[in-house]
């Protein structure tokens, strides 16, 4: 039944919205018609009234001195109302488009190869967003300079609609990292609404001493400079949240850059770092069947994946928060309508019990917002990474 009914009210919406086009056209055609109408009429009657203008008690030099300008003014008001006639029909034509919208396939981009953490949770989204829009959603993976290649593909795009751009933390630390971006990280893109955030976790060897936060802490302040922990390279949120935890807590600890998550943690179960922070997602199998210890994690709440794991707050550091996110933009200068319909669609989505237990297994937490609200995140996550890099003297690239 379902297949039927969904081919029926696709064929019935595509019905709506072709009679909708048939009355913008007429409108388009009547309009354009009465602004050429209206200023043919005032252009003849100009001339008429240029060449007609009798004025008995003047001489002939006077009276076509004042026709003139009389004249001049009835020719450029033919010229106002139709330009003005075009004006009203062109924005007339874009809120209808915009109201319309969407009537074709909307292009979702991702700065991630495919099965990474952002290209998940596009696809997560990507199916239920399309039913309720009534128009695939289709994702489009441009990896490539830690997720600047997309977002300046995006933030170039035609804004209307139907080019967006799933955003995660990495766009906010590009944005410290980068010395010269081609797109401004915030006013180049129209931000529509958070969709996720994901806290990472902080993991050591099994046979590690240490059992929790505290312990660890005491273990690297006893033994200064002789421990590391590992990322998945110099830049990444996992890199940011160790030069965090060593800022705040004072640590004498050295940073050992990885190509990639899955080597950081082959390297850790090799001793040859004692410590990494990794989103839960990616190691939570892992801790589980005891192949790593969890010591701690980033977010402000405890994780639902790992219960029994307390947050940096409760294991005695307060202030330490490092949120993994994910969000939503078109590029600026998109319409109003368009920005209002994908919000309210994503409102939809991720009230959706459904959908929420399947972001729950990657380990996130569903999470929507204002477009305000996710324009105000960034621009708080970029000022704090900017603090961060800069006290830890990592250079931008």
């Amino acid at each position: 039944m379902g297949g039927w009914w969904t081919s029926y009210a696709l064929v019935a919406h595509q019905r709506r919205e072709a009679r909708w086009l048939i009355v913008i056209e007429r409108t388009i055609l009547g309009t354009a018609f009465l602004a050429i109408s209206l200023g043919s009429t005032l252009w003849g009657k100009s001339r008429r009234w240029g060449e007609e203008q009798e004025m008995p008690s003047k001489g002939p030099a006077t009276q076509e001195f004042e026709a003139r300008p009389r004249t001049a003014r009835a020719v450029f008001l033919g010229i106002r109302v139709s330009v003005a006639a075009i004006v009203i029909l062109g924005a007339s034509i874009g809120s209808a488009s915009a109201q319309d919208w969407p009537t074709r396939p909307i292009r979702l981009v991702v700065g991630a190869s495919a099965g990474g953490g952002t290209d998940i949770s596009a696809r997560l989204i990507a199916q239920p967003l399309a039913e309720i829009l009534g128009q695939a959603v289709v994702v489009e993976n441009r990896a490539g300079a830690a997720g600047t290649t997309a977002a300046e593909a995006v933030a170039k795009s035609p804004k209307d609609g139907y080019s967006a751009y799933m955003m995660s933390n990495a766009h906010a630390i590009s944005a410290v990292m980068y010395k010269a971006l081609r797109y401004d990280p915030i006013n180049d893109f129209q931000m529509v609404s958070m969709v996720a955030t994901a806290g990472l976790v902080l993991v050591a060897a099994p046979d590690f001493p240490a059992r929790d936060l505290a312990g660890v802490l005491a273990a690297v302040r006893a033994n200064p400079g002789k421990f590391n922990f590992g990322s998945a390279g110099v830049g990444t949120t996992q890199h940011f949240a160790g030069e965090l935890m060593k800022q705040i807590a004072g640590l004498d600890i050295t940073h050992v850059p990885y190509r990639s998550t899955p080597a950081a943690v082959t390297g850790l179960r090799a001793r040859e770092v004692e410590f990494v922070f990794e989103l839960v997602q990616t190691v939570q199998g892992q801790i589980h069947v005891g192949d790593l210890k969890a010591i701690a994690v980033t977010s402000p709440k405890r994780n639902p994946m790992l219960p029994d794991v307390p947050t940096f707050t409760e294991a005695g550091m307060p202030g330490y928060d490092v949120t993994s996110w994910y969000g939503l933009a078109f590029p600026a200068g998109t319409a109003p309508a368009v920005v209002h319909k994908m919000n309210k669609a994503m409102q939809e989505l991720l009230g959706r019990e459904s959908v929420a237990k399947q972001v729950l297994n990657l380990g996130a937490l569903a999470r929507s917002s204002t477009p305000d609200e996710l324009r105000a995140h960034i621009a708080g996550e970029i000022a704090k990474w900017k603090g961060v890099r800069e006290k830890a003297g990592i250079e931008q690239l």
